[in-house]
């Protein structure tokens, strides 16, 4: 009988999808690693299931203790999910901008969750970095996982969703595209198969408010480019310890208005039903067109699955209200 122990034994190995037809205007192959077919529906159950066993190795988890997290959703489903199989409490503190599916959803598999305001400096008090960080310092027998910085994030990429991109494309591949958010996909995957083949392209996917694309061209942290947008799960104010500008080759940024508008089209025409991420990495490969010839295998990473946004992407009256779509 073939059968795994319990539900962690299903994250990793997802498939490789050909696109189509958004694709058509580019000269080369792309595909598509399908993250959304792990157990929580995102890649972040990787890097949530790393994480923790590494804590739990070192003794910074300790049996029956609390797990505290800032997330924009994704990394607290990973977390868990893993935190029921193994014995654990969680506490995720999150940002207002988030979809309300992502709270309901983890407050379904037995999270608190806490919401602060997003239209806040990173240092200030009510900020989620800053309420996730002080919960882990006040809560008895409690680890603050700290994705941004945790190294276990980028491990988790390195170990598992590089291999399975080489061994999946038989080496083939010449550009890897994601969105950056912590950094541990770009970088642990980058990393990855820059090893097995330097000539490997890694553009990683921005978005306007963040501050990546002009910190990895010009070594500047502009506050001036730090506003809120809509776009979820990518671009920071911060510049997270994951994210490993030495591998990334270059940055696209995408609007919220194209992230949304692919999104939609990612359903309706490649029968794709995907989040937000998706719809900025798939402009992303678009805006990048030049980059690529027709020999080239681009693979391109979709984070998550769309039924965390069906009050905002997949639903008309908010893009009508977002100035979205006529």
């Amino acid at each position: 009988m073939e059968y795994v122990e319990n539900i962690l034994g299903t994250i990793g190995n997802t498939p490789l999808v050909k696109m189509n037809k958004l694709v058509e205007e580019l000269p080369c192959l792309v595909l598509a690693k399908y993250e959304t077919f792990n157990p929580g529906n995102s890649v972040k159950d990787r890097m949530a299931l790393q994480m923790i066993e590494d804590a739990e190795a070192d003794g910074r988890l300790k049996p029956g203790g609390t797990i505290i997290e800032g997330t924009s959703g994704n990394t607290g489903m990973g977390l868990a999910l893993a935190a029921i199989i193994k014995g654990y409490k969680c506490i995720f503190v999150m940002a207002d901008k988030q979809s309300k599916e992502k709270v309901d959803m983890m407050r379904a598999v037995g999270a608190e969750v806490i919401v602060c305001p997003t239209a806040v400096e990173p240092d200030d008090p009510r900020s989620y970095y800053s309420v996730s960080k002080r919960l882990g310092e006040e809560t008895p027998n409690s680890w603050y996982v700290n994705q941004y910085d945790n190294p276990s994030n980028a491990k988790a990429h390195y170990e598992s969703t590089g291999p399975e991109i080489w061994e999946q494309t038989d080496g083939k591949i010449t550009h890897f595209v994601v969105g950056v958010g912590t950094g541990g996909t770009i970088s642990g995957v980058g990393k990855y198969l820059k090893e097995q083949n330097p000539n490997v392209k890694v553009w990683g996917v921005d978005t306007y408010g963040s501050v990546f694309k002009k910190y990895h061209e010009t070594g500047v942290f502009d506050e001036d480019e730090i506003y809120p947008y809509v776009t979820e799960g990518i671009g920071e104010d911060i510049l997270p310890a994951n994210v490993d500008f030495d591998i990334i080759d270059g940055f696209t940024k995408v609007t919220d208005k194209d992230a949304a508008v692919y999104t939609q089209r990612l359903a309706k025409e490649e029968g794709m039903f995907l989040g937000n991420s998706a719809g900025a990495a798939i402009k992303g490969v678009l805006q990048l067109k030049e980059h690529f010839g027709p020999d080239d295998v681009v693979v391109v990473l979709f984070h998550d699955h769309g039924s965390r946004y069906v009050g905002k992407m997949f639903n008309d009256d908010w893009m009508r209200e977002m100035g979205y779509i006529e």
